[in-house]
């Protein structure tokens, strides 16, 4: 009991301390909670909003970082910059790093999605429920499906990200007061983890490293300016920051001539100097490594003893880095073999093996198609990928180039439109940053 006592101490002193995650260090008990819709947000983040200079009803967006397991609340401050408002631990998420690709595969959806009031569900069987918004049009041109993707409560996954109820009445909350202040839709950023030099390096021989390439364009764009990138869809790829010149954004169709705003791609530049740096200090660090990616079960076994004592659909998954191993390329190519023999599933595990036995070798310049994938991919900075996985670089007229004079995006949370855009008639009021 004294021991108790002296941890409430503890946890209440960090309260006062401007806490913002008091939710993982105390996991609180929401039965009582008889209005969970309307439920106010502490006291304690009232004053962490006033302190961080933001307004109550100021945009968020949603970050989740799959490997890490954790889920972040970003927060416009007045001068319309994002910073973390609050960061959680995922209580369960399903499958393995990678997207989602059909319906019934227990992968939790990896991208950028929009989420409206429409997407939220106070009558949820989950506690509460947002839905990510999957698919979206990128999805639905790559024939990937899957539906009732959520972020819930109860901590129980099956291709969801699963919080438990105490974090999911707090999430909802910041949601609920940001579309109340006059925010349309929240983007919300699921990611495979944060994309370093180091984690791009440690999984660079990862099936899904291309993919992950295009989602580290918005991903660097974000980093760089710390507003939610404007998101388009076009030739079936994730198109970030972009302006049409004379032409629309369809995810199916070819995209239209773009230009980037020329400050955000001075930032970039300096930007990836440091990256290219870390990237090669990293690709030293993993020489001859490769990183092993940890199944939902292996994930479980860190946390079966969080089970005991509760209803059966609790079910926590763990950490994939905790579970997860750097392993020599022998080594894990004998492992997918024994899997392989074993029957067990381990989808581009031979593709991977082979690449781990082969010998690196540098990719040609982004300017130069390539016919084959090196054996280890090139270092994925903001201007390779633009070229590689970015929406291609037509030449705009000289007259639109001559007013591109523009600055670096400012906040933007309303940009993601759930249909095809259609040419607005007047400037919306967030794109203040666009000159016309």
């Amino acid at each position: 009991m004294r021991l108790r006592h002296i941890a409430l101490l503890a946890c209440a002193g960090v309260m006062l301390a401007g806490c913002n995650e008091t939710l993982e260090t105390v996991e609180r008990d929401v039965s009582h909670v008889k209005n969970k819709v309307d439920y106010p947000l502490s006291p304690t983040i009232l004053a962490e909003m006033d302190k961080k200079n933001m307004d109550r009803n100021a945009p968020i967006m949603i970050r989740i970082l799959k490997e890490e397991g954790k889920l972040e609340v970003w927060k416009a401050r007045r001068d319309n910059r994002f910073e973390v408002i609050a960061s959680y631990d995922i209580c369960a998420w399903s499958g393995k790093l990678g997207p989602k690709v059909k319906e019934g595969d227990r992968q939790a959806p990896e991208g950028f999605y929009n989420l409206s009031p429409g997407h939220m569900n106070p009558y949820s069987n989950y506690y509460l429920s947002i839905n990510t918004g999957f698919p979206n049009r990128y999805d639905q041109a790559n024939g990937r499906n899957g539906t009732n993707l959520m972020i819930h409560g109860a901590c129980s996954s099956s291709g969801c990200y699963s919080m438990t109820d105490a974090q999911m009445l707090e999430i909802y909350a910041f949601a609920r007061d940001a579309f109340k202040g006059g925010q349309k839709t929240i983007q919300l950023q699921a990611l495979p983890f944060r994309m370093t030099a180091e984690n791009m390096a440690r999984h660079r021989k990862s099936e899904n490293y291309e993919f992950w390439k295009m989602l580290k364009i918005g991903y660097d764009h974000f980093e760089v300016t710390k507003r939610p990138p404007d998101v388009n869809f076009c030739e079936k790829k994730y198109v970030f920051n972009q302006h049409a010149q004379g032409g629309q954004f369809n995810a199916a169709a070819a995209c239209p001539a773009t230009s980037t705003p020329p400050a955000l791609a001075s930032a970039l530049v300096s930007y990836n100097k440091s990256y290219d740096l870390a990237y090669d200090k990293a690709m030293k660090k993993f020489d001859g490594m490769v990183w092993y990616d940890p199944t939902e079960a292996e994930r479980k076994v860190l946390v079966a003893d969080k089970r005991k004592g509760r209803e059966p659909a609790y079910a926590p998954t763990g950490s994939a880095l905790k579970a997860g191993k750097l392993m020599k390329e022998t080594e894990f190519a004998a492992l997918m073999e024994k899997k392989a023999a074993k029957g067990i599933s381990a989808t581009g595990a031979t593709a991977i093996a082979a690449a781990s036995a082969s010998p690196a070798r540098p990719a040609a310049p982004a300017s130069q198609p390539t016919t084959s994938q090196p054996a280890t991919p090139a270092r994925p900075s903001s201007i390779m990928l633009a070229a590689a996985a970015q929406v291609p670089q037509r030449a705009a007229p000289a007259s639109a180039a001559a007013t591109q004079n523009v600055p670096v995006p400012t906040v933007n949370p309303l940009a993601f439109s759930a249909q095809e855009p259609e040419e607005p008639t007047k400037k919306p009021f967030w794109k203040f940053w666009a000159k016309e």
